[in-house]
This record gives structure tokens, sequence and C-alpha cells, in this order.
């Protein structure tokens, strides 16, 4: 098999690889926590958000703009997890492929 073809198939298979990892992890799950766990945030690693948990105590009248700071702190922390897991997993698909001449 010539070079160009066998980069080709290496190609296709990396390409399926990496379409199974975004498909596993759009089902893939991480915690964001503010203030101690008052606040925790679920979020998938395809970055959307799946839910908010807001501890009773963390409800106070008087002092929402210190609620919506944890809120997000929360989903901040959730969101890094996700893109921090989806980097290291596709990553680890296209670690061998290497194109002759410019790796």
């Amino acid at each position: 098999m010539s070079g160009i073809g066998k980069l080709m198939k290496q190609a296709t298979r990396m390409q399926q690889q990496m379409e199974r990892v975004q498909a596993e992890l759009a089902n893939k799950t991480v915690e964001g926590i503010a203030g101690g766990g008052t606040v925790k945030v679920v979020a998938k690693c395809d970055q959307t958000l799946v839910s908010i948990k807001i501890s009773p105590d963390a409800v106070n009248p008087q002092d929402v703009p210190f609620l919506e700071d944890l809120i997000v702190t929360a989903v901040n922390d959730a969101m890094g997890k996700a893109k921090d897991t989806a980097t290291k997993e596709m990553n680890a698909v296209s670690q061998g492929f290497s194109i002759p001449g410019l790796m």
C-alpha cells in the first residue's frame, strides 16, 4: 500500500475513533461545586449544562448577588472539568496520527 493510502486509512480510522469518543463524551458528566458544596452543577463533557442544585442553606433573600456568584463559579468549574475531560480523550485518539514531513 502506498504512503498516501496508508495515510488515508489511518485518517479514516482516526475519524471513526473521534466520532465514537465524541458520542461517549456527550453522555459523560462532571460536577462543579462552589460555596463548600452549597451550589452543585452537573455538565456533560460536550459542554452542555445538565442540572443546578442549590442547598437551602445558600438561599438568603438579602444576598442574591452572592448566590449568583456561587452559581457562576460552579458552572465555570463544571465546564472547565468537561473541557479538560474532552481534550484528554480527544488527544488520546489523535496521539498516534502523524503526517510525514509535517511532524
